[in-house]
């Protein structure tokens, strides 16, 4: 029973994965028009590319906030084919990150790793192909993930409030002192879906191999079985004869 609610689940999770669902209209349009190959140079919209564990994945989805729908792309110009399909069929607005142009940013804070609270600064949390080192460092490589909000409001007083800090349960303290808060949907999110599939991928493969490994040791065990058998005739076979 479990394999099957794990596969439906799996096919489900997938499913949305593959028709975007939870991205806007433009992405929708922009990533349909490359499958297409109408398009060239497009990898995909940033929530899809970037994966976080989930006890992190609440305060990297209120980290990136928009940024979630911003749709990578190889150069300058293929965003601009992308912007004219967009106006063309007047498919709404989106933002392009061209791998050719765009620049990672990091914090200049020392000793923040000795800080209460601390968990990590918000673009080592999250894993994605060496390529998109800069998207995720330009996106997140100035915003500190801390515990909770005491912790945080601590954090930005000792270093007057210079660089974002998100909570683990997604309350923002922005740089230069605003707040943002309150309650957050823990399971509705683009990159929760991404991390629960991931997760739920690994453990069918763990069941997969358990599987493989009683298969492959019952065969050989039959193996043996018949080995001794075989033995056993000949041994009779020798007493006869004697």
């Amino acid at each position: 029973l479990e394999e099957k609610t794990l596969s439906d689940r799996i096919r489900l999770l997938s499913e949305m994965e593959k028709e975007y669902e939870g991205f806007s209209k433009a992405v929708k349009i922009v990533m349909r028009a490359a499958e297409a190959r109408t398009l060239s140079g497009i990898h995909g919209p940033v929530g899809n590319l970037i994966h976080a564990d989930k006890e992190c994945s609440v305060a990297i989805e209120i980290a990136l906030g928009g940024a979630l729908q911003h749709i990578v792309v190889d150069t300058k110009n293929d965003g601009k084919n992308a912007i004219g399909l967009l106006k063309q069929r007047d498919g709404g607005r989106a933002t392009f990150l061209p791998l050719d142009t765009i620049r990672g940013r990091s914090l200049r804070e020392s000793g923040l790793e000795n800080e209460y609270g601390f968990v990590g600064v918000a673009s080592e949390l999250v894993r994605y192909e060496g390529k998109y080192g800069a998207v995720v460092e330009n996106l997140l490589g100035t915003t500190v993930v801390v515990e909770d909000l005491d912790c945080g409001i601590q954090m930005a007083k000792r270093h007057d409030n210079r660089f974002r800090i998100v909570t683990l349960d997604g309350q923002v303290i922005n740089a230069g002192g605003s707040m943002t808060g309150g309650s957050v949907s823990r399971n509705a999110g683009i990159l929760s879906r991404s991390g629960e599939l991931e997760q739920l991928e690994k453990k069918v493969d763990k069941h997969n191999t358990v599987i493989e490994r009683t298969f492959k040791l019952e065969e050989a065990q039959a193996v043996m079985q018949e080995q001794i058998k075989v033995a056993n005739h000949r041994i009779e076979d020798l007493e006869r004869e004697e």
